[in-house]
């Protein structure tokens, strides 16, 4: 009997999934599943753009607590730079990050990565604009999900992460 892939695809927890990472290698989800991972679609040139200070803040606030701040650069919305050395450059030099950042990767839609895919098939989650936010709690559960209006330091973001940290 086959399994249909969409059964298959909710079926899996969220530490099935890996990303390019854009500076090589991979990310692997499953590798992190001890810690609490907030998952970012990011533009380059959006208006919500300056979140990405706000993403390295939380990176060096609670990095050592357990939590990884991952970047997900997508031109979905059409508002990315032009490939993957470009976002590289832009993040470092405009906003000093160090948080990890993936390739150019689709969230939406039927081309989007699996792990954007099972977030909307298992939660009904998508992104409808850049900087949503995913933040998963280690073991890989769905602990909050929130757009882009919601700041990543903000009360709200903060309560759900430190909700979450490991103990």
């Amino acid at each position: 009997m086959r399994v249909p892939f969409l059964l298959l695809l909710t079926a899996l927890p969220a530490t099935a999934f890996e990303f390019e990472a854009i500076e090589g290698g991979i990310i692997d989800l499953d590798a992190l599943s001890d810690r609490a991972v907030l998952v970012v679609n990011t533009a380059s040139l959006c208006g919500f753009t300056d979140q990405y200070a706000e993403l390295q803040e939380l990176h060096e606030r609670y990095g050592d607590a357990g939590l990884t701040v991952l970047g997900v650069p997508s031109d979905d919305f059409r508002q990315e730079l032009s490939d993957d050395a470009a976002v590289a450059a832009f993040c470092e030099v405009n906003y000093g990050l160090t948080i990890p950042l993936t390739t150019i990767t689709p969230v939406r839609g039927s081309d989007a990565h699996p792990f954007y895919r099972w977030l909307a098939d298992t939660h009904g989650k998508a992104p409808r604009w850049n900087f949503n936010k995913a933040l998963l709690a280690p073991g890989g559960d769905l602990a909050a999900f929130e757009g882009a209006g919601v700041r990543p330091t903000s009360p709200r973001m903060i309560r759900a992460i430190e909700g979450v940290l490991p103990r």
